[in-house]
């Protein structure tokens, strides 16, 4: 049976850096970034990249036939049976349709949703600090912040209530908080 981990976050909460880092100095685990993936479905300029272009660039969310597709294939092609995804769920459409897919899927378990918490003014000065494509100014922050936070409560509550939500801080320096982290996820596999 396949594990797997969700880890949520702010934009610049430093959730897809964690999960690397986690990733590299374990073999048994992957990591996916579903941001990573849908820029790199972008750069690839295919039809689909286009389509998803069209909402990043906005700070809008990918509708959810586009995020579970890619995160499903990605599940299911993973080398092992350790699966970390960050940036996903982002809304509760996307929390419902994993948890559907999940409930008919026993192949796979959902052992945490990690939160990595940080201050709005932190994520700002990290997202603005990182210039890492067109998407990184103080606008767009903005919306990918609303975007982020809108949902939030309802989606710590359900997975409060499966008694699989974690919240770390993301205020400390990456070694404390990628330590944190993977001692958790290695408490559960």
């Amino acid at each position: 049976m396949k594990k797997l981990f969700l880890i949520i976050g702010a934009p610049g909460s430093g959730k897809t850096t964690d999960a690397e880092l986690i990733a590299k100095q374990n073999d048994k685990i992957t990591h996916y970034s579903t941001g990573d993936m849908l820029r790199a479905e972008v750069a690839s300029a295919s039809t689909l990249g286009l389509e998803i272009n069209n909402y990043i660039t906005k700070g809008l969310i990918v509708p959810i036939k586009i995020a579970i597709e890619t995160i499903v294939n990605a599940i299911k092609n993973a080398p092992t049976e350790v699966i970390i995804i960050d940036g996903y769920p982002r809304s509760m459409e996307q929390l419902h349709t994993l948890d559907e897919y999940l409930k008919n899927d026993s192949s796979l378990e959902l052992c945490s949703v990690i939160e990595v918490h940080v201050s709005e003014e932190t994520a700002r000065e990290r997202v603005l600090g990182r210039c890492r494509g067109a998407d990184d100014n103080n606008e767009v922050f903005d919306n990918r912040m609303k975007v982020y936070t809108e949902p939030l409560a309802e989606i710590e509550a359900f997975y409060s209530d499966k008694n699989i939500l974690k919240v770390i801080s993301g205020e400390g320096t990456i070694e404390e908080i990628v330590c944190e982290m993977q001692s958790f996820v290695s408490s559960k596999i």
